[in-house]
Parts: structure tokens; sequence; C-alpha cells
């Protein structure tokens, strides 16, 4: 049976890291969030033009085309990573969703991470730039606002999760 592998973590944590061994390794297509915002353009130009309104656009526009195809790759036989989605009880929900309308099993792998763990990761990504990594610098700002939404998982949501720790 095909599985949806989900991620959840910080910003920083190494979601895209995992999510790229992941998909290697088992073999699985892999969906990036913030490459598609990236290069369908929907995602802000700078820090300065970021807000949470405008990624919450982007990423129900990234979802309403990821979600079906991914329910159509997974009832082939393919397992899928999500390289987000993982963050909110919402967006873990919309994960479950896509998972039981494709009937596929659904993993969620969880990051364990600090902030400051977080922090020292996006410093050194906006200062190295590493090509596949890089979308764009992540200010600390940015990351705290993304992070006040970051919900862990809850043992009432029933989910089947594998522990990580930050790579």
């Amino acid at each position: 049976m095909a599985t949806l592998h989900v991620i959840c973590g910080k910003a920083g944590a190494g979601k895209t890291t995992l999510a790229r061994s992941l998909a290697q390794s088992l073999p699985a297509v892999m969906f990036g969030e913030d490459e598609w915002i990236d290069t369908l353009g929907l995602g802000a130009d700078s820090p300065a033009e970021f807000s949470m309104a405008r990624f919450g656009q982007a990423i129900a526009k990234c979802r309403a085309v990821i979600g079906p195809l991914a329910g159509q790759i997974l009832r082939l036989g393919v397992s899928v990573v999500f390289d987000f989605a993982g963050n909110t009880v919402k967006s873990r929900q919309w994960a479950r969703d896509v998972a039981e309308t494709a009937g596929a099993d659904l993993l969620l792998h969880v990051i364990a991470a600090t902030d400051a763990e977080c922090l020292a990761a996006i410093h050194r990504r906006n200062a190295e730039k590493p090509p596949g990594l890089y979308w764009g610098d992540v200010s600390d700002e940015i990351f705290h606002a993304v992070t006040a939404y970051f919900v862990p998982p809850r043992p009432e949501e029933g989910f089947r999760i594998r522990l990580h720790n930050r790579a």
C-alpha cells in the first residue's frame, strides 16, 4: 500500500532535507510547497513583503493542485512525501483527507528542534543560499511569525508518528 509521508517541524528544522532523503530512499514522489510557491511566483519578493495572509493564499492555491495530484499518485500505489502540511491541526487534517480519499496509509514525521537550532540553520541557509533549499531570506521576524502557528501533534489526533532529531 502506498503511504503519504507528512513532515512536521518548524522553519529551519530540516523538513526539506528529510523529505528529500525519504523520497530517495523509499522511493516516493516529493512535493515541496516552498518550491511550488516560488516557482509559481506566489510568494513574497522580499521579507518586507511577507505576510501570513499572502502566505496562506499561496498555500491554498498550491494545495488545490497538489492534493488531487498526490491522491492520483497514491492510488497508483506510489508513495508520496509532503514537504509541508504538518504544522497545524488543520493542515494535518488536510493531509489525512488526501491519504484517506486515496485509500493510502499515512505517516507523520515529526522533527524535534529548538528555536535556537532552527534560527541557526536559517541564518546559515540565508548566508550560504544552497541551491534547491534556498527560496529567499527568512528573517527572525518571519520565523517567529510562522512559528506562532506551529502546533505539535497531539495523541488525540491519532497519527502514526516517527520522531526525528534535527540533522
